[in-house]
């Protein structure tokens, strides 16, 4: 059976911390990736230019949905990146407008750090990319609202989202971001 388990798993310590601290965008035509083991092993963005988008504490969420059929066999991932941007801006509309036109790949900088210190990065959409599927624009009622954007970019994908297993550079300065296989 091409299905076997491998492994157990057994209680982890109490040390994991939640919430995002960036995320990086990119139109996903213009990246090519390989993997192995749910790891990304090469990252290839030439041409493709990373844009990083920093985030305030406690503004964006990560979540994989795992979604199985019994009756039809199937599994399928559905990722979805929710975050928050402070203050309305022309700019920052005229951006968001080309985020929701494309089909991205989107990495996830988490607040987590492994036991070198590197914060957990995640690859969301290395197949068939995130869409934002929802967003608006609100100005708030009372002087201590969020006047700003709250935006959702989900995916579909045959396989669970993508470690960054072995990366050289944080923050990812446009093309200068580099993975080594481990």
């Amino acid at each position: 059976m091409a299905c076997e388990l491998t492994t157990g798993r057994a209680l982890d310590c109490k040390d994991a911390i939640g919430g995002v601290k960036a995320v990086y965008f990119c139109q996903l035509e213009d990246a090519t990736i390989t993997s192995s083991n749910g790891a990304i092993t090469d990252l290839d963005l030439s041409p493709a230019q990373l844009y990083k988008y920093n985030l305030v504490r406690g503004t964006a969420s990560f979540t994989e949905t795992i979604t199985a059929s019994a009756e039809n066999g199937t599994v399928f991932y559905e990722p979805s990146v929710n975050i928050k941007l402070h203050k309305l801006s022309v700019g920052d509309a005229n951006e968001i407008k080309l985020l929701a036109q494309n089909r991205l790949l989107l990495f996830v900088e988490t607040n987590a750090v492994d036991a070198n210190g590197k914060r957990q990065i995640w690859c969301c959409g290395s197949e068939n990319g995130m869409e934002m599927t929802t967003g608006t624009a609100n100005s708030g009622v009372a002087f201590g609202d969020m006047s700003g954007y709250d935006l959702t970019f989900v995916g579909m994908e045959t396989i669970p989202c993508l470690f960054v297993n072995a990366y050289t550079s944080v923050p990812f300065d446009n093309s200068d971001f580099t993975v080594t296989v481990t």
